[in-house]
């Protein structure tokens, strides 16, 4: 792991200098994971594509702001979650709730085995999910971030992002069961 790290800081000195060779390396490393992150986001393949090929060229062109307090990776994806969530709000398909309107009902929950699931089927169902709690989920359950870095990410509050994947995962528990 620590050669790796290496071998991408000096990838990355490279490109700081304007090498196109290194900055092809990082691109053909990163593409399909920043790709992935951006589609299960936005839910579709051609505003994926032209997120993940725009925040390239801004990771690229805004190098040098790249501080390596984090890995490459993880500020790059920082900016593709930044510039698909930007996308859905210019397409006006992120609807949030303010939380003074929401009301939270204590629900018993039945035991389910999960387990017999294949990915694929979770992914679908994620899918399925209205965008704002799609996004939630995502960013929660397959990206690692926590209740305030979602907050912040998705620009709402703290209670809103929570109560928001509570909603999000209890909603991706129904279509699961169906």
């Amino acid at each position: 792991m620590e050669v790796q790290i290496q071998h991408n800081n000096q990838l990355v000195e490279r490109c700081k200098k304007g090498d196109k060779a290194a900055q092809f390396t990082i691109y053909k490393q990163y593409y399909k994971a920043m790709y992935n992150t951006a589609f299960r986001i936005v839910n579709d393949s051609f505003e994926a594509e032209d997120i993940m090929q725009e925040s390239f060229l801004a990771a690229f062109t805004k190098l040098e702001s790249f501080s390596e307090t984090v890995t490459f990776g993880a500020w790059l994806k920082r900016i593709v979650i930044n510039k698909s969530l930007t996308a859905l709000k210019n397409n006006n398909r992120l609807n949030t709730v303010p939380i003074e309107k929401v009301v939270i009902n204590e629900v018993e929950e039945e035991q389910q085995d999960y387990s017999i699931l294949k990915v694929s089927e979770i992914l679908n169902k994620v899918s399925q999910l209205k965008n704002n709690y799609k996004v939630a989920i995502t960013l929660n359950l397959i990206e690692g971030y926590d209740y305030e870095e979602i907050a912040e990410i998705m620009d709402i509050s703290y209670e809103n992002s929570r109560t928001t994947i509570s909603r999000a995962k209890n909603k991706l528990r129904q279509l699961l069961s169906q």
